[in-house]
């Protein structure tokens, strides 16, 4: 392998290696554990995700696990946060941006429509938001990206570290777009959840919308032979080493027939 190929082989090992660190928080500590409870962290890893979640993915823990709860309280409604129906497959893009900061903003002012969302999560709002300085995690990974490229002349290595890290907007909006709008549904809810493969192949099992919604409290998201939910299997991982454990009861549910009235989230 020349030296070319090799620095080629690096940037795709840093993206995926950034990538997987950043999908991780999301899809394992904010969606599965924060969210829903399907995972429930250790102290240490519960100390570690609030310290430094919304410096690694741009996004706080608390601010996210309430939008998200909101999504599945009014899922495909007026008041769904990020609902293709309402905003449409590209608009929607801002418009969980604009649900997000609105979020923030009332989680801040204790407005009591936020904060009956989230009553067990014992823990403020990231520092960052409640002093308005939400832009310092982007600029700390930029600012990696800037010293890769102009003091070693990495340009492309930063660049696949800061895509990697920063990821979350593409990832939420294939998620919310796609994961509401095209596929196949296993089950007949009253949302416009759907399974789609390549968004669940792409985002960890996040895909798998329409399985997820029927069981919102599972830690795995698929339930078909031919489904593969990578984030569970990372759940899997974090489980061996102890950092977190995952509720089997809501496995068990999830695969059991006929199908039991789901929780609100």
């Amino acid at each position: 392998m020349d030296s070319q190929t090799a620095y080629y082989v690096l940037c795709g090992v840093v993206f995926l290696a950034a990538y997987l660190l950043n999908i991780t928080y999301i899809t394992v500590f904010y969606h599965r554990g924060l969210t829903h409870g399907a995972i429930t962290m250790s102290p240490m890893t519960s100390r570690i995700v609030q310290a430094t979640g919304n410096w690694i993915t741009g996004l706080d823990p608390k601010g996210w696990s309430c939008m998200h709860r909101m999504h599945h309280l009014y899922s495909d409604t007026d008041k769904d946060p990020h609902s293709p129906r309402k905003y449409g497959i590209w608009r929607l893009m801002l418009a969980q941006l604009h649900s997000y900061n609105a979020v923030l903003r009332g989680l801040n002012r204790k407005d009591p429509k936020f904060t009956k969302v989230v009553p067990d999560l014992d823990f403020p709002v990231s520092w960052l938001n409640r002093k308005k300085l939400w832009y310092l995690p982007y600029f700390a990974h930029f600012a990696v990206w800037i010293v890769l490229g102009g003091a070693f002349g990495w340009w492309m290595l930063g660049y696949a570290y800061f895509l990697g890290m920063m990821s979350h907007p593409i990832q939420g909006w294939a998620v919310n777009a796609f994961g509401h709008s095209k596929g196949y549904r296993n089950f007949p809810l009253d949302d416009d959840s759907r399974n789609n493969t390549l968004v669940a192949w792409l985002v960890m099992g996040e895909g798998y919308q329409n399985n997820h919604h029927r069981f919102p409290k599972a830690a795995k998201f698929s339930i078909k032979w031919f489904e593969y939910d990578m984030g569970y299997t990372l759940c899997l991982m974090l489980q061996a080493v102890g950092m977190i454990s995952i509720d089997a009861k809501a496995e068990a549910a999830s695969v059991r027939a006929p199908i039991e009235a789901a929780s609100s989230y």
